[in-house]
C-alpha cells in the first residue's frame, strides 16, 4: 500500500478527548473515526490488524474443536426475560421496537439464543460435546465508554460456547478454551496473567480473567507476591486476621458525644478498629439492607450482590431512607434491629466483644457480640481486598495492579439449559441438561490492550503477528528520479516475497516520515536514499531497537525476514 493513496491521515498533535495511550496513538494514526461516544469506526490500518487478530482466534478455536457460526444480532426481547437477562442487564441492553411494535434487542452476547439453536439440533448425548464459536459485532449502552476501543458500546468480539454431558466434560471444554486462550494471547505478542473472576450478569459458577496488566487499566487484580494467587478485586478473598479469644463480657453502654465515624470512635474510646462493628445501609429492590462488617475492614459490593441473589441495583442507602427505618447511621447497630435483612461479613466471627453503635445518637456499646446480641440472616465471606492484606492460600502479602481484561472464560453449567430446558437424552432415553461454558474475546480492545502494552513517546510498537503491515518503506527525497524507481523496485520486490509493505511515497520531509513510521510502529523500518543508492545498501530497522544497520540491495529479503522472525 502507498501511503500517497491510503485513507486515512496522521496527525501531528495529540486529540483533545483522548485520555489513554492506544486511543490517542489510535486516532493519531489515523486507524479509528469516532462517531459518537464509544462508537468507532476502522479505518484501513486497524482493519487489517483486527483481521490479523481474528485469523489467530479462528485457527486456534478450530485447533480446539470449534466450529463457526454468525448469529443474529437482532434478538426477540422475549429470549432474554425467559432467561432472566433482560433485568440483570438493565439499561445496559439496547432495546427497540419493531414496526409492528414488537420487543426487540441489539444483543450483547448469545448464550440465549445459541441455547435455542443447541435445543433444536441436539438430539441425543452422541451430538455431544460441541463448542461453537463466532467473531461478530455486539452492542452494550455502557455509562462511561472511555479508551478508545477499551470500552465502547458497539465492538466486535469472538464468542464461544460449550455443551457437554457432565461435569468433567465441561472442565475438559473449560481446560481447553484456556489452553487456547493462552495460545492466542501469546501469539498476539501479549503478556497476560489469569485471574479468579466474578461471573457478573453472564452467571455460573466459575470463571477466569485473561488480563494485561496496564497502569490504564480499569480492572483491579489482586497478585500474592509469591504469584500462588491472583483474582480480580470484585472476587479476590484474602485471610482476615483472627483475634485472641476472649471471655464474652457484658454488654455496657459507653456515651461517645459528637461520635459518628469509625475512626473517630477508635481515638475517643482507644480501640484499635478491628475491635469494632461497622454498619452500612444499602437499597435493593426497594429493601433496606442492614450491612454489618469489622470496623477495619470494607465491603465489596459485588460479593454483597452476590450473597444477596444478584442486585444488579444495589446502592448505598440514603440518610433518609435509613431514618425511616427509625436507625441513625453512625450509632447503628443490629443489636434489637427487627423486620430488616442483616448481612454480615464472616469477619464479626474472628474476634468478640466489639465495640458498636447503641441505635441512639452519641452512645455506642461497649462488648458486642454475634449471636448472643444479635443474629444475622446471612454470614458470608463480603470484604474487599486491600494493599498488604494476607494471601488466603500462603499467607503471604497481596499487592495490588491495575490491568485489562482482554478475555474472560466460564462455566456456566446449567445456568441457561434450566431455564430454557436444553436437554439430551441418555443412550436409556432419560432427559438431562446439558452444561454448557462461555468465553469471550474482546477483538478490538484485545488491539487496544496490545498497543497500550507496546508503544513508547514515539508511538506504537506492534507486534510483528498483528501489525497492519510488516514493513514500512521510507523513500526519501521522491522526487528524485533514482530514489523513486529503486524505492518502486525494493517495493515490488517484497510484496513478491510475500512481506506486507507500507511504501510512504509521499513528497513529504524525512522528518515527517520518519515520525510516521515511528507513530504507526510497523516492525521493520527500511529507508531508500540517494547515499544508500550510491552504496548499494539499504537501512534497516527495527521499531523496537534504537539502532540502524545497512544492508546489501541483494540481502534486504533475507534480513527483513530474519527480523520479522526476531
Amino acid at each position: 500500500m502507498r501511503m500517497s493513496k491510503m485513507f486515512g491521515k496522521t496527525l501531528r498533535n495529540d486529540p483533545a478527548e483522548a485520555e489513554l495511550a492506544s486511543h490517542r496513538l489510535m486516532m493519531r494514526a489515523g486507524m479509528i473515526y469516532q462517531a459518537s461516544a464509544g462508537v468507532y469506526s476502522y479505518m484501513p490500518l486497524a482493519l487489517r490488524s483486527l483481521r490479523k487478530i481474528e485469523q489467530i482466534i479462528r485457527e486456534e478455536m478450530d485447533a480446539a474443536g470449534g466450529q463457526e457460526v454468525q448469529m443474529s444480532a437482532l434478538q426477540p426481547l422475549e429470549f432474554w426475560v425467559e432467561s432472566g437477562r433482560s433485568a440483570a442487564m438493565g439499561s445496559e441492553l439496547f432495546r427497540l421496537h419493531d414496526r409492528r411494535d414488537r420487543p426487540l434487542v441489539l444483543a450483547p452476547t448469545h448464550e440465549e439464543l445459541l441455547t435455542y439453536m443447541v435445543k433444536a439440533n441436539v438430539h441425543s448425548y452422541r451430538d455431544l460435546p460441541l463448542i461453537v464459536y463466532q467473531i461478530q459485532t455486539k452492542f452494550r449502552d455502557e455509562p462511561r465508554p472511555r479508551g478508545g476501543l477499551i470500552r465502547v458500546r458497539e465492538f466486535d468480539m469472538k464468542d464461544a460456547y460449550s455443551f457437554d454431558v457432565d461435569q468433567d466434560g465441561l472442565d475438559v471444554s473449560y481446560d481447553a478454551m484456556a489452553q487456547a486462550y493462552r495460545n492466542i494471547f501469546s501469539r498476539c505478542g501479549l503478556d497476560t496473567i489469569e485471574v479468579e473472576a466474578d461471573s457478573g450478569a453472564i452467571g455460573g459458577k466459575d470463571s477466569t480473567e485473561f488480563i494485561l496488566v496496564a497502569d490504564a487499566g480499569e480492572d483491579t487484580v489482586v497478585i500474592c507476591q509469591t504469584g500462588h494467587y491472583a483474582a480480580n478485586a470484585e472476587k479476590a478473598v484474602f485471610a482476615k486476621p483472627q483475634q485472641d479469644a476472649e471471655p464474652l463480657l457484658p454488654v455496657e453502654e459507653a456515651h461517645t458525644p459528637g461520635i459518628k465515624t469509625i475512626e473517630e470512635l477508635c481515638e475517643y474510646l482507644e480501640a484499635p478498629a478491628s475491635k469494632t462493628l461497622k454498619a452500612v445501609f444499602y437499597m435493593t429492590g426497594g429493601e433496606l439492607v442492614f450491612v454489618v462488617i469489622r470496623g477495619d475492614l470494607e465491603v465489596n459490593e459485588v460479593k454483597l450482590s452476590n450473597v444477596l441473589g444478584g442486585a444488579p441495583d444495589l446502592r448505598l442507602a440514603t440518610h433518609e431512607e435509613v431514618a425511616a427505618h427509625g436507625l441513625t447511621a453512625g450509632s447503628a447497630s443490629p443489636i434489637g434491629v427487627e423486620g430488616i435483612r442483616i448481612v454480615a461479613d464472616d469477619s464479626i466471627d474472628m474476634g468478640s466483644n466489639f465495640l458498636a453503635g447503641a441505635n441512639r445518637p452519641d452512645y455506642h456499646f461497649r462488648n458486642t457480640n454475634h449471636h448472643r446480641d444479635f443474629e444475622a440472616d446471612i454470614v458470608d465471606d463480603i470484604a474487599l481486598a486491600q494493599p498488604g492484606d494476607a494471601c488466603a492460600k500462603c499467607g503471604m502479602k497481596l499487592i495490588m495492579r491495575r490491568g485489562i481484561e482482554v478475555g474472560h472464560i466460564f462455566k456456566l453449567g446449567t445456568r441457561y439449559s434450566d431455564v430454557l430446558q436444553a436437554q439430551y437424552p441418555d443412550e436409556n432415553g432419560e432427559p438431562h441438561l446439558i452444561l454448557m461454558g462461555c468465553y469471550g474475546i474482546g477483538v478490538g480492545r484485545l488491539l487496544g490492550a496490545a498497543i497500550e502494552q507496546n508503544h513508547d513517546e514515539r508511538g506504537m510498537v506492534l507486534p510483528s503477528t498483528i501489525a497492519p503491515y510488516d514493513v514500512s518503506l521510507v523513500a526519501l527525497n521522491m522526487q528524485n528520479d533514482s530514489v523513486a524507481e529503486s524505492a518502486q523496485a525494493l517495493y515490488d520486490e517484497l510484496r513478491a516475497a510475500g512481506i506486507e509493505v507500507l511504501f510512504d511515497d509521499r513528497n513529504e520531509s524525512a522528518g515527517v516520515k520518519f515520525n510516521d513510521a515511528d507513530l504507526i510502529g510497523l516492525p521493520v523500518r527500511l529507508v531508500v536514499s540517494t547515499r544508500n543508492i550510491r552504496e548499494g545498501v539499504v537501512e534497516a530497522k527495527a521499531r523496537a531497537s534504537d539502532d540502524a544497520e545497512t544492508v546489501a540491495a541483494r540481502d534486504v529479503i533475507d534480513k527483513v525476514r530474519a527480523m520479522l522472525a526476531s
